[in-house]
């Protein structure tokens, strides 16, 4: 694995609990959240698309494909997962790595060591251990083989709704960061999560 893999970033949900909207072009200081997951991203990863639904001119500036779910009445991460997918394969990958749109600190090293830690399938996750030494999964952030994507297709059809639940029947592995000062996964669900992300970039 290098850093040829393709990576595709996750920004097809509806943001309620900020009041609907993009969340990806929310602000801290003078760039958009997706700015900052881009910065991190590109060093780690070859290609990049955004998984998005409804009108993509909304983000043309960043000159991306955008890819919108394939499957009906945005189930979730898992839709965003497959599209990004079927893109990668589409370039010839072998795989795809899913970051979130809403978690602009993610680690500089997470292609990395999600492929070091990849599992029997190809599949690995990321998670998190905070002081007291309990972990925390953080399934948006992955390595999915684009082998599984017929699979994961037909999961959806089914109903699976779960990211880590699609994850755990395929053996995945898991690359773990420490939480410390502040968790790398800390992702962006309300206003008060937004001031604390501009709190933790300033400081």
């Amino acid at each position: 694995m290098d850093s040829t893999i393709p990576a595709v970033i996750l920004a097809g949900g509806r943001a309620t609990r900020m009041g609907g909207g993009d969340k990806a072009l929310l602000r801290i200081g003078d760039e958009t959240l997706l700015d900052r997951v881009l910065d991190r991203l590109r060093p780690q990863c070859g290609k990049v698309a955004l998984n998005a639904n409804g009108d993509p001119a909304r983000f043309a500036g960043y000159g991306l494909p955008i890819l919108a779910d394939s499957v009906p009445n945005r189930p979730g991460p898992l839709a965003g997962i497959l599209a990004g997918m079927d893109w990668a394969a589409g370039q010839g990958a072998s795989a795809v790595i899913s970051v979130a749109a809403d978690t602009p600190f993610f680690p500089a090293d997470l292609v990395a060591r999600l492929a070091a830690q990849a599992g029997r399938s190809g599949l690995a996750l990321a998670a998190s251990r905070d002081a007291q030494g309990r972990v925390s999964d953080h399934p948006t952030f992955g390595l999915w083989p684009t082998a599984l994507r017929q699979g994961l297709r037909a999961a959806l059809r089914a109903g699976q709704r779960r990211v880590g639940g699609f994850a755990q029947a395929h053996d995945p592995g898991r690359a773990i960061w420490s939480g410390d000062p502040f968790d790398p996964f800390f992702n962006i669900n309300t206003p008060d999560d937004l001031e604390r992300a501009r709190a933790i970039a300033a400081g």
